[in-house]
C-alpha cells in the first residue's frame, strides 16, 4: 500500500483513471471522420475561426485544414486540434453516440478522496472543454462535482517542469502537497522536477520498472490530508 499526505490530487485521465482504448478506439476515429466536415459547417463561427487562425500560426502559415488532419492522424497534441475534436466530440456525448467509462477503483477513490476534503484536479492534453464533457457524460453520472478546475496544455505542456509550477500557483498550494497520477513516466518527471508528489499507473499492459511509485489499481494507494483546513498559503515554510 502506497500512502502519501498531500492536500490536492492532480490526475491524468487517459490510462489513469479511464482506458486508453475509450480515446483510441472511440473518440479518435469519431473526429476524425467528421473533421473536415464540422469545420466545412462551421465557417464563419468565432471558435472554429479562432482554431483555424491557431493551427495556420502553428504550421507557419500553411494550410490549417491540412495541418489539422495531418495532426490528427499523427497524434500530435496540438492545443487548436484538441480544441476542435473537444467540439466534434460534444456533438457525440450530448446526441448519446458514447459515454465515458471509468475504471471502478479509480472512481471509487474519486469519490473517497472528495469526501476526505481532498482537492481533485485534472491535467490532461485534451481540451478544458473536452474534459467537462468526459465527466458530466461518464457512464457512472456527471462527474464534475468532484474536481475543483481543469488543465490543459494552455498552461504548458505536460512534459516541462514549469507547466506544473503554474498549476500549483494558480491553485495556490505548495508543489510538494501535490500529488499527480499519471500513466506516463516523461508527465511524472516534469512534475516531479516542480516538487510534486508522483506515483505512475501502470493498467493495459503498461511497462512498469520506472523510478517512480507504481500502482495498479487505486486500492492501493491512500492519500492523507496533512491535517488542517485550509490550504497552506505559498509563501508559508
Amino acid at each position: 500500500m502506497l500512502q502519501f499526505d498531500a492536500d490536492v490530487v492532480l490526475l491524468d485521465i487517459e490510462g489513469t483513471i479511464s482506458p486508453l482504448s475509450f480515446v483510441r478506439d472511440v473518440l479518435f476515429p469519431y473526429s476524425r471522420e467528421r473533421l473536415a466536415q464540422f469545420i466545412a459547417a462551421n465557417r464563419g463561427d468565432p471558435g472554429v475561426e479562432e482554431i483555424l487562425e491557431q493551427a495556420r500560426a502553428l504550421a507557419g502559415g500553411g494550410n490549417p485544414i491540412v495541418a489539422l488532419n495531418d495532426w490528427h492522424e499523427q497524434d500530435v497534441k496540438a492545443p487548436p486540434l484538441k480544441k476542435l475534436q473537444g467540439l466534434i466530440w460534444e456533438q457525440g456525448f450530448r446526441a448519446g453516440t458514447f459515454r465515458s467509462p471509468l475504471f471502478p477503483d479509480a472512481l471509487a477513490a474519486l469519490r473517497r478522496w472528495k469526501a476526505a476534503g481532498l482537492r481533485l484536479y485534472v491535467y490532461s492534453s485534451g481540451s478544458v472543454e473536452a474534459q467537462l464533457l468526459f465527466f458530466e457524460f461518464s457512464t457512472a453520472g456527471d462527474l464534475r462535482p468532484l474536481f475543483s478546475d481543469h488543465y490543459d496544455t494552455d498552461i504548458g505542456a505536460k512534459v516541462q517542469a514549469p507547466s506544473y509550477v503554474r498549476i500549483a500557483e494558480q491553485i495556490e498550494v505548495r508543489p510538494e502537497r501535490i500529488i499527480f497520477f499519471s500513466d506516463s513516466s516523461s508527465e511524472l518527471s516534469a512534475a516531479r522536477a516542480a516538487g510534486l508528489q508522483t506515483a505512475l499507473v501502470v493498467r493495459e499492459g503498461a511497462v512498469s520498472g520506472s523510478a517512480f511509485p507504481e500502482i495498479s489499481d487505486f486500492r492501493e494507494v491512500e492519500v492523507a490530508r496533512f491535517g488542517h483546513e485550509s490550504s497552506p498559503d505559498l509563501a508559508a515554510p
